[in-house]
């Protein structure tokens, strides 16, 4: 009887892993696949994802606070990713939510610091030419900081590379309401430059 219950015990562990059963031995390469997913998703995207936050909080602590917010909800939706959009897309989306969250919570009316967040990504200018655009960037930041909530999320997002389908995705639109969006928008951005005296 003692033979069979060791014997038992034997199937249900790791060779070299005393005290491990089978299933918990399947859920260690998981796990490990979703740590580096979860790694690669940051380096690429964890800039643009302070941005984000930066688009929802003005105050450093509490934006860093949504930041940290963020990166939690995407560790915990990470095993039911299916792929269904890109990283990029689902790690935005999972940004925007946390940011409405955070704003509906806090009822903060503040726009985002977006200047202590970094410079807007603008794939549109190579480095020379951003750094010649500094005095612009500021203008467009301070602008883009008193845009309406919808106006300010697909601004950010365009600044950010997002396609309009790729918007439509993040913030559960259609890609006409992005472009309508956009087009308005725009507008606005260009009626504030130009009331501060920038070139349009």
């Amino acid at each position: 009887m003692n033979g069979s219950s060791s014997a038992g015990s034997a199937d249900a562990s790791l060779p070299g892993l005393p005290g491990v059963d089978s299933r918990a031995a399947k859920e260690i390469p998981v796990a490990r696949a979703l740590e580096q997913q979860y790694d690669r998703i940051l380096a690429a995207h964890g800039a643009a994802l302070r941005r984000v936050a930066a688009a929802y909080e003005a105050d450093p602590a509490r934006r860093e606070d949504l930041f940290q917010e963020i990166c939690l909800a995407l560790w915990k939706a990470l095993p039911r990713f299916r792929e269904e959009a890109t990283e990029r897309t689902f790690a935005f989306r999972i940004a925007h939510n946390r940011g409405l969250t955070h704003g509906w919570r806090a009822r903060c009316a503040a726009t985002a610091d977006l200047e202590e967040a970094g410079e807007l990504a603008d794939p549109g200018l190579d480095p020379e030419s951003a750094l010649q655009a500094g005095e612009q960037h500021g203008r467009l930041r301070e602008a883009v900081r008193r845009l309406p909530l919808a106006a300010r999320q697909v601004v950010v997002l365009s600044l950010e590379g997002l396609s309009q389908r790729e918007i439509g995705d993040v913030l559960g639109i259609s890609e006409n309401n992005v472009a309508v969006r956009l087009t308005r928008a725009r507008k606005l951005l260009r009626q504030a430059l130009v009331a501060e005296g920038s070139p349009r």
